[in-house]
């Protein structure tokens, strides 16, 4: 915002805020905590995180770029662990999820020269891919334990019959991670027409060529849908396990979500 400082336009920012914490308090949706702690957090994490980001990019080390982006799986992997509740072993599965989606989709854009080793490239799409494979591994993880809970007399039934524990899960597991990519998905389908893309917008906003920053929200869109599907394949597909035993039956507890 031309004229006013980065601490002045945050604040008057914050009156789009007041009108949200209105609008819960007026309808009562008792959301009003959670949205200033929201705020708060987020003000928080983003400042520390342009702290450490500036001192990475002036040590100017790919082993100080890898550490944090490993960080950035480990906290992620937590969290949607935590959304996660009454899955068996989250932490490791959600973890797992994140950290091969990253790999192999920064992995991929590295060996296709796509975009540069350095931090100024890694860690913003980084953290890009972290935080949307974060939602689509939470997301797929929860929908397989809910459906496992209130389908469990169809998924015995099937077992009795001389199902195994893939093939009793199958129908559940197809919809979880359907369900899990199609925000994504119908996003990407819209982009440009319905919304212009944060990475362009920024860019646009920025002073830079409407056209490059077309390409880079190409790649940028691309690389996302490419990481959610690794992230929310291998979380249905290492979820599921956890519910049965070694003898492909349903565990005799399963914890409610909390």
């Amino acid at each position: 915002m031309e004229g006013l400082g980065t601490v002045a336009s945050a604040l008057l920012a914050l009156g789009l805020v007041a009108v949200a914490v209105a609008l819960s308090f007026y309808e009562r949706l008792d959301l009003e905590k959670d949205i200033g702690v929201a705020v708060v957090r987020s003000f928080v994490q983003l400042a520390a995180v342009g702290y450490v980001i500036e001192l990475v990019f002036g040590l100017e080390s790919l082993g100080y770029v890898l550490l944090l982006l490993a960080v950035m799986v480990g906290f992620a992997g937590w969290t949607s662990a935590r959304r996660a509740r009454g899955v068996p072993r989250a932490l490791p599965l959600a973890t797992v999820s994140v950290g091969v989606a990253a790999v192999c989709t920064l992995g991929l854009l590295l060996l296709l020269g796509v975009v540069p080793p350095t931090g100024r490239y890694l860690i913003p799409l980084g953290g890009m891919v972290v935080g949307n494979s974060m939602n689509t591994t939470s997301l797929t993880l929860g929908m397989i334990r809910d459906d496992v809970r209130a389908r469990r007399p169809e998924i015995e039934a099937s077992l009795a019959l001389g199902a195994t524990s893939r093939q009793a899960v199958a129908p559940i597991l197809k919809s979880s991670l359907r369900n899990a990519m199609i925000p994504l998905v119908d996003s990407t389908k819209t982009a440009g027409i319905v919304f212009l893309p944060g990475a362009m917008a920024g860019m646009i906003i920025g002073g830079a060529e409407p056209l490059e920053a077309v390409r880079l929200q190409m790649v940028v869109l691309y690389m996302l849908l490419g990481s959610v599907s690794i992230a929310a394949i291998i979380a249905g597909l290492l979820s599921y396990r956890s519910f049965f035993t070694g003898r492909h039956q349903l565990r005799a507890t399963l914890t409610g979500a909390e």
